[in-house]
C-alpha cells in the first residue's frame, strides 16, 4: 500500500465530496419554491435530448435506482413539467419529454443559479475552470465503469 498515494486520494474525494454538498446546499436555497436540485437536473438534460427517454434510460444516466427516478419523474409530471406517455411499440414502456411549462422552470431556475455559478466561475478563473474539466470530467468516466 502507498500512504502517499492513499492519502492524495482521500484528499481528493474529501474536497469533491465536501464541494459537492456545499454546491448542493447553495444551489438548493436559490432554486424556485418547489423545486429541488433532481428536478432542475431532469429537467436541464430533458431540454438538451432531441429524443424521447425511458425511464430506465433516465435512471441510467442519473446513476439512480428506478425508484428514485420513477419520484422524480412523478414530481415532475404532477407540475406539468414533463410529459409521459406510453410507449406505442411496447406498452410495457413508457416515453418522457419536456412540456413547454418544463422549459419555462428550467430557464428560470437557471436564471436563479446563474449568478452564483458564474461568481464561482469568475473567482477561480476561466483557466482554472477550463483546466479543471477534463480532470473532472475523466474522474467522472472512471467511476462510471
Amino acid at each position: 500500500m502507498n500512504t502517499a498515494r492513499t492519502n492524495l486520494a482521500v484528499s481528493l474525494f474529501s474536497e469533491i465530496l465536501t464541494a459537492d454538498q456545499l454546491a448542493r446546499d447553495r444551489l438548493g436555497k436559490l432554486l424556485p419554491k418547489g423545486m429541488e436540485i433532481s428536478h432542475f437536473s431532469m429537467l436541464n438534460h430533458l431540454t438538451h435530448s432531441t429524443e424521447e427517454k425511458t425511464p430506465a434510460q433516465l435512471a441510467k444516466s442519473f446513476h439512480v435506482t428506478r425508484g428514485a427516478m420513477s419520484n422524480t419523474l412523478s414530481r415532475l409530471e404532477t407540475s406539468g413539467y414533463i410529459h409521459i406517455r406510453p410507449d406505442w411499440d411496447d406498452a410495457r414502456r413508457k416515453l418522457v419529454t419536456i412540456s413547454p411549462a418544463g422549459r419555462q422552470a428550467r430557464d428560470r431556475a437557471l436564471a436563479a443559479i446563474a449568478p452564483l455559478i458564474e461568481t464561482v466561475v469568475g473567482d477561480l478563473g476561466e483557466d482554472k475552470v477550463r483546466a479543471a474539466l477534463p480532470i473532472l470530467r475523466e474522474l467522472r468516466i472512471r467511476l462510471e465503469r
